[in-house]
This record gives structure tokens, C-alpha cells and sequence, in this order.
């Protein structure tokens, strides 16, 4: 995992995630708090993703957990996209930010797996 991309993947998540937040709250008028959830996922994930150059193991694991249950998190916002498309969403911001957040988070994590994945498959045909 030493020669792995994931920690500057995930530095790169967390920055689009802060934006998304950062965003959203400057369009709901910074008026609620909550629009700026993806941002402070954003910056646990940006300080996992800098912390796991020196230790991926550890941190990129921490992050991923981070990654699942952020995603866990939005999947309420995903599951209003109808009443979005219907114009009845009582807070379409939420539900585009959560959207948003939720597909970034999902392909993070999907990357990761991928990632533990061909390091163990490295490490079986090193053994062999």
C-alpha cells in the first residue's frame, strides 16, 4: 500500500467534498449549518488522506469507514431525487448536495476496495 494512490485520491475527495459544502451553504444563504455536513466530511477525509502518505494502512482504512458512513449518511437525500424531479422536494439544496456527496463518497469507496484488493493480490503472488 506504500506506492498507493489513495492517499492523494483521497486529499482530492475530501477537497471536492468541502467545495460541495462550502457551496451549498453559500447557496442556501448561509443559513443552515447542516448544508456544510459534505464540508466537514470534506476536511476529516482531506486530514486522513495527508496523514496516510506516512501510514495508509491505518488512515485510508479510517477514511473508508469515514467514506461508508457518509454515504449512509446522504442516502436519504438520494432517495428524494424523485420529488426533485417533480419539483416537490421541501429542500432541493439538500437533496442536489446529498446527491452529489453520496456518488463522490460511493465511487471513493469502490476505489478503495479496489485498491486493498490488488495490494492483497500483489502480496499472495510476492509470497509465491
Amino acid at each position: 500500500m506504500q506506492n498507493s494512490s489513495m492517499p492523494r485520491t483521497t486529499v482530492v475527495l475530501g477537497v471536492l467534498l468541502i467545495a460541495v459544502g462550502v457551496i451549498g451553504w453559500l447557496a442556501a444563504g448561509m443559513s443552515s449549518w447542516t448544508a456544510l455536513i459534505p464540508a466537514i466530511l470534506g476536511v476529516v477525509l482531506t486530514v486522513c488522506g495527508v496523514l496516510g502518505r506516512s501510514n495508509p494502512k491505518v488512515w485510508i482504512h479510517a477514511a473508508l469507514l469515514v467514506a461508508v458512513i457518509g454515504a449512509l449518511g446522504t442516502l436519504r437525500n438520494v432517495l428524494g431525487l424523485g420529488d426533485l424531479v417533480t419539483g416537490e422536494a421541501e429542500r432541493p439544496l439538500a437533496v442536489i448536495s446529498g446527491t452529489i456527496s453520496f456518488v463522490l463518497l460511493v465511487g471513493y469507496v469502490v476505489l478503495g476496495v479496489r485498491s486493498f484488493v490488488a495490494v492483497r493480490r500483489q502480496r499472495r503472488s510476492a509470497v509465491s
